[in-house]
């Protein structure tokens, strides 16, 4: 659950979330009879069977304890049936109610997400995790775990179960206990034919079987409870309004606390939901009686989806109309023109925004009603459609006009779209997943999940009309009516996101400048540059394939030698048996199946001791290199501009940074020289240069700003090496006596800390001792007191707050900076830490190509923004306006905010992107 807090700090995410999933889970089954399960503290009888049970389990969080008592006396006041049965798992009290439902001829559903219970699965029994929504019924069992539902127990048994510290058969897993079982039928064939089994997992069967019963007797869920009450006595019963609004106040749930003043919280009795439904329809009522077990020690329950009517969204029927007319296309465009704000959303052949086709557009400008217009559709028996050209033609002066106010999700690939076929959209006021990106950056942005997230509906899915897989249609090929309902709800629940998004963010002053004033000038920027493309050199990546062919052959070759044989290299399993096995080196780390681990991180490791780990990594480096760069970018440029055209996406990461993809112009290696020689294939064509200008030492200066450290100001505004200027003071040296080595010693420690790297990644990064790192940061804040201050602060600031902010006032959310477990709290610290440096580094850098941007356009100049990576705005300028690029770039990027230190644009001219360096 997220770390939510009241504003005097008191926890709610966990009762938030809760209950959130428990109501949707209401609203979606409609039960007759619905019970919560929860755990009760204390030892049960599994514990004395085998007191290491759950031996390993982490200790209930400290911010989750305030929360349970509350949450029980919510739900009881929601009039639910609130169950916790002392000496006895959540489990065993599902599993006795499901078989009493069952034998009552009462449907079933047992919200978990928990593998276990599959071994309750029946005819009237079904699983569904509220989390994944995967309904598991007894095929759903089969095709997810390759047993019956009659087997899972036989199959827990042989795997084990780690969570519960129940050990199965060492070294069998998954399709092993498959594969026994579907030879043999159950466990006691299985444990009767032992002997049979041969190879090492068939003596660790013989070497377990003392051991299985006990462990089928702890994995089995107990059906036979005694309890006092039966599944028809959990029938929910009227909500107390005045306790739940106490609560609701209390928590600050403004939503829910809203329904229950408006008297919206009705009672949930004989399939009808909180408000949201008056009872079951015809069809619906014909399925029987059903009964919803929602146990907390085994569900997986959502935070973000709230109940119904949580934002306040009023409900209307949908009016959706198709276009199909002249006359009612003149009407539509009367209705544009008159309309204060419009969203607007194509369809389209493909998702390249620079090859896509539209096949149809929709618009809505009131909620709950949307307008769709087919005009590519292609299949048997197809209707008449408006003529294409001609119907563009009348929609292009709306669609160009900058006083009629449009909105769309994603507008940069629309925007695309409508210029590949000679539509330049303009007047774009607001952007859906831009809002929403500004407001909770943490969060997914596509459309799917916020309609759940604040309208709580699910909206119908591409894969719904287009099929999925190799039976996927293309759009065109979708029927005109399933297409008509797809589009037109796009472009409805777009328009109602925007009326419930925009509010929250204009509410907030510092939100409102990031997001109009950084993320939607950048849109348009972005748009731009893309659209701009650059020029690689086709014959020149030719070579550089072929040349790193050679390499990677001559590697692979080398490999063998010092393995003594051949093998796969790209096989993780081939790859463990030669370094673990053969080689006998040592394991550092296992997977998730408890192979040996030869990831990346664990062959640096290796790599300082043995020298095979060290050619793997090299090894893969190249091949990456070639797969990704220098056999694909030749293939990936446009047939209409001969260039290659990068999509940038604006709402990935928190910290605000872009990311680049198809290609991924970020990930280019620069420090190695086969990284360097690609970069020599972006070229400038003949009779202009590439131009390159870097933000210099940024996240250092953002560091000097932010901390007010009176030592490192000083160092920015004398113009010093800061690298060189630390090192001085942690070797004791004049400043012109320190090393190359010493520098890069210090310079490990500046950027370091500012990732939040503590001794041990130090002390790793330098291979140096873990004392002598210490040693390192000890001196490095005794010349520069600011910036632990400064360290100190941002984290109580992050765990009072659950987010920092940037210079600028973005917002940073660390969802686990007072919760999750250690690692992953330690992370949201250091995340802390690093996130306002790089988020203000990524405002910087937008600022800055806002303002170069608007500087070409009103300059008159030829010149062009092609690319943007990290802290570099890459151009394309005219060798006869090089003099005043260089110079006014610098200007304006360094212009763009007055920090506590001077902002330094370094700025390069080449006729290839390394040459600007």
């Amino acid at each position: 659950m997220p770390d939510l807090r009241t504003k005097a700090g008191e926890p709610t995410g966990a009762i938030r979330g809760v209950l959130s999933m428990l109501r949707l889970l209401v609203d979606k089954e409609r039960p007759d009879y619905f019970g919560v399960i929860f755990d009760a503290p204390g030892k049960t009888f599994r514990d004395d069977w085998y007191p290491e049970y759950k031996a390993n389990r982490s200790p209930m969080p400290d911010e989750m304890r305030p929360q349970i008592a509350p949450l029980h006396e919510i739900i009881k006041a929601q009039g639910w049936s609130l169950i916790v049965e002392s000496g006895v798992e959540a489990d065993d009290v599902i599993g006795t109610l499901a078989r009493q439902a069952e034998a009552a001829n009462i449907e079933c559903v047992v919200s978990t997400g928990d593998k276990d219970l599959a071994q309750l699965v029946g005819p009237h029994i079904t699983l569904k995790n509220t989390m994944s929504n995967e309904l598991l019924d007894e095929a759903g069992v089969v095709a997810k775990f390759g047993v019956k539902s009659s087997q899972i127990l036989d199959y827990l048994t042989l795997i084990g179960d780690t969570v519960d510290n129940v050990p199965g058969v060492p070294k069998v897993g998954p399709k092993t206990a498959v594969k026994w079982l579907t030879e043999h039928g159950t466990l006691d064939t299985i444990v009767a034919n032992a002997d049979k089994i041969t190879g090492v997992v068939g003596e660790n069967l013989r070497n377990a079987l003392a051991w299985l019963p006990k462990a089928k007797q702890l994995l089995t869920v107990k059906c036979d409870l005694t309890l006092p009450y039966a599944p028809d006595s959990l029938a929910p019963t009227p909500a107390d309004n005045a306790t739940l609004l106490a609560y609701f106040e209390r928590f600050e749930f403004k939503g829910m606390a809203n329904e229950v003043r408006g008297s919206a919280l009705l009672p949930l009795q004989g399939g009808a939901t909180n408000g949201s439904r008056s009872g079951a329809t015809a069809g619906e009522a014909d399925r029987g009686t059903k009964a919803t077990l929602a146990g907390t020690s085994t569900v997986l329950l959502s935070p973000t989806a709230l109940p119904p009517g949580a934002r306040g969204s009023e409900k209307k029927p949908r009016q959706y109309k198709t276009i199909l007319t002249d006359s009612d296309l003149d009407e539509l465009i009367s209705a544009l023109n008159a309309a204060g704000l419009t969203c607007f959303d194509t369809e389209t052949t493909s998702l390249e925004p620079m090859l896509a086709r539209v096949v149809g557009l929709s618009f809505a400008w009131t909620p709950f009603e949307a307008v769709y217009i087919p005009l590519a559709h292609r299949y048997p028996g197809v209707p008449e459609q408006l003529p294409f050209d001609a119907t563009l033609a009348k929609l292009k002066p709306w669609f160009e006009d900058a006083s009629k106010l449009k909105l769309a999700q994603n507008a940069k690939y629309d925007e695309h779209v409508l210029l590949n076929h000679g539509i330049q959209v303009r007047g774009i006021a607001h952007d859906t997943l831009l809002e929403d990106y500004v407001l909770e950056s943490h969060k997914p942005h596509d459309m799917d999940s916020m309609a759940m997230r604040f309208l709580d509906e699910k909206t119908i899915k591409f894969e719904d009309v287009a099929g999925k897989g190799a039976k996927q249609i293309g759009f065109d090929e979708v029927s005109i009516e399933a297409a008509s309902e797809y589009s037109a709800e796009d472009a409805d629940v777009t328009l109602r996101l925007h009326n419930e998004i925009w509010p929250l963010v204009a509410a907030d002053n510092k939100l409102k400048y990031i997001y109009q004033l950084i993320e939607l000038p950048t849109r348009d920027v972005l748009a731009r540059i893309e659209r701009n493309g650059v020029l690689v050199d086709s014959a020149l990546l030719q070579k550089q394939s072929h040349e790193l062919g050679l390499q990677v052959n001559e590697l692979e070759q080398k490999a063998y030698e010092l393995a003594g044989q051949p093998f796969n290299l790209g096989s993780p399993k081939q790859l463990g048996e030669i370094l673990f096995t053969r080689l006998g080196m040592p394991v550092k780390r296992k997977t998730a199946t408890g192979q040996p681990s030869t990831d990346e991180e664990v062959l640096s490791e290796l790599a300082e001791d043995f020298p095979l780990p060290k050619l793997l990594l090299e090894h893969r480096s190249l091949s990456k290199l070639k797969s990704t760069y220098t056999d694909k970018l030749p293939k990936m440029v446009n047939p209409n501009t001969g260039r290659v055209h990068t999509n940038y996406g604006q709402a990935t990461a928190i910290t605000g940074r872009l990311s680049s993809n198809d290609p991924n112009l970020q990930n280019i290696p620069v420090r190695t020289l086969q990284g360097r020689e690609i970069r020599k294939a972006f070229i400038a064509p003949p009779g202009s240069r590439i131009v390159s200008a870097d933000y210099s030492q940024i996240e250092l200066r953002i560091m000097a700003h932010i901390s007010q450290d009176p030592s490192l100001l000083d160092a920015f505004a004398k113009g010093l090496d800061i690298h060189k200027a630390t090192a001085a003071d942690i070797f004791s040296l004049p400043i012109e006596e320190i090393t190359s080595e010493q520098r890069r010693y210090t310079k490990a420690v500046n950027f370091g800390l500012i990732y939040g790297m503590g001794a041990f990644g130090l002390a790793s990064q330098l291979g140096i001792e873990r004392n002598a790192a210490q040693q390192f940061i000890d001196k490095y804040f005794a010349r520069y007191p600011g910036v632990a201050k400064y360290m100190q602060a941002t984290r109580e600031s992050a765990r009072a707050n659950g987010y920092v902010e940037t210079v600028f006032g973005r917002r940073l959310t660390l969802t686990d900076i007072n919760g999750g477990n250690g690692p992953r709290r330690a992370g949201a610290e250091r995340a802390a830490i690093n996130a306002p440096m790089q988020g203000t580094a990524a405002d910087l850098i937008k600022l800055a190509m806002i303002a170069v941007d608007e500087w070409l356009s009103t300059s008159g100049l030829r010149s062009k923004l092609i690319m943007q990576v990290h802290d570099e705005l890459v151009l394309e300028v005219p060798e006869d306006e090089l003099a005043r690029v260089r110079v006014e770039v610098a200007e304006k990027m360094t212009g763009v905010a007055k920090l506590r230190v001077p902002l330094v644009a370094d700025v390069g001219v080449g006729a290839n992107w390394d040459e600007a360096h």
